[in-house]
């Protein structure tokens, strides 16, 4: 089963026709499917206006979490202009710039609410996405939300059984899929593991 259909739902992106949002100079085509308003997929950090596609846990940053409405504005180089709450953010790819910045912009803008998704899965699951953390038995979907994606320069491929993560820029973590595509166990130091980990 492909990610694609494996994420089905939460991670489905539908094209939209037009945009219900102002902008100062019309939309390019390449950024039609880029849903006008949505839902954030995952829990992202913020150090006010700039969230990076890193993500780093460690970084005194605002967590802004899953599900949370926003408004598609435009994209730039390597940044995607949002709103939240009528506050400018930028998802900055800083990592990730082998993808387009269409199917950048895809992954973090969704035009399903993530949160009806999460809600189905079981309590210790809902438990660990709320915090940020991974727990054993989480599909890639509840990871992806959790944690947000890994960046493409360190797991180029999402069907890969093995999202390297970075808690800051000098503490590597691995979350490690099964055949089963869910979360066996995450590959750490001590300290890290204690952080991104629930048992």
């Amino acid at each position: 089963m492909s990610v694609t259909t494996q994420l089905n739902g939460v991670m489905k992106i539908c094209a939209v026709t037009s945009l219900a949002v102002s902008l100062s100079a019309p939309v390019p085509a390449w950024a039609q499917d880029v849903p006008a308003e949505g839902y954030l997929c995952c829990n992202m950090r913020t150090d006010g206006s700039w969230i990076s596609d890193s993500n780093y846990v460690e970084s005194g940053k605002r967590v802004i979490p899953y599900g949370t409405p926003v408004q598609f504005v435009g994209i730039g180089r390597y940044r995607v202009e949002i709103t939240i709450d009528g506050e400018s953010q930028w998802l900055g790819n800083d990592y990730s710039r082998d993808l387009d910045m269409e199917t950048f912009a895809r992954r973090y803008i969704l035009d399903q609410d993530p949160r009806k998704v999460i809600a189905k899965a079981g309590p210790r699951v809902r438990k660990a996405v709320k915090k940020g953390k991974v727990t054993k038995g989480m599909t890639r979907e509840q990871v992806a939300v959790a944690l947000g994606y890994p960046i493409s320069s360190e797991t180029p491929d999402l069907e890969d059984t093995r999202w390297r993560y970075w808690l800051w820029s000098f503490s590597p973590y691995t979350v490690v899929f099964g055949q089963s595509g869910r979360v066996v166990r995450v590959e750490a130091d001590t300290d890290t593991l204690h952080k991104v980990y629930m048992r």
